[in-house]
C-alpha cells in the first residue's frame, strides 16, 4: 500500500503521441541536415561524371590533375604533364573538375 502513494498514472490518450513527437522531429531534423544534402551531392557528381568530354582537365580522387584524352564507357584516359604521360582510370575515380591553365 505504501508504494502506491508514490506511482503515478500516466493519462492515456495523448501522452503516447507527445512521446512520439520528439522522436520524429529528430529523424525530420536528420533528413534535412544530413541526407537531403549528400542526395544532391551525389546527383551532382554523376551529372558531372556523366558529362565528361576530351578535353577537360580533371582531378582524380588520388590527387592526379589530367587532361581528357579519351572515354571508352567507364574508363578515361588521362594525359598528365610534365611528360605527356597517358594513364587508364576510372569514370568513378574522377572527383572534379580543374580549371584549363588557358582559362585562368
Amino acid at each position: 500500500m505504501y508504494l502506491n502513494l508514490f506511482v503515478q498514472t500516466a493519462p492515456s490518450g495523448s501522452s503516447s503521441f507527445l512521446g512520439i513527437v520528439p522522436i520524429l522531429l529528430i529523424f525530420g531534423i536528420f533528413y534535412f541536415l544530413l541526407f537531403l544534402p549528400m542526395q544532391r551531392q551525389k546527383k551532382q557528381q554523376q551529372k558531372m561524371l556523366a558529362s565528361l568530354e576530351n578535353g577537360q582537365v580533371v582531378i582524380t580522387s588520388g590527387g592526379i590533375v589530367g587532361t581528357v584524352v579519351a572515354i571508352d564507357n567507364d574508363v578515361l584516359v588521362l594525359r598528365v604533364k610534365p611528360d605527356n604521360v597517358k594513364i587508364q582510370v576510372t569514370r568513378a575515380s574522377v572527383s572534379s573538375l580543374a580549371a584549363a591553365e588557358g582559362k585562368k
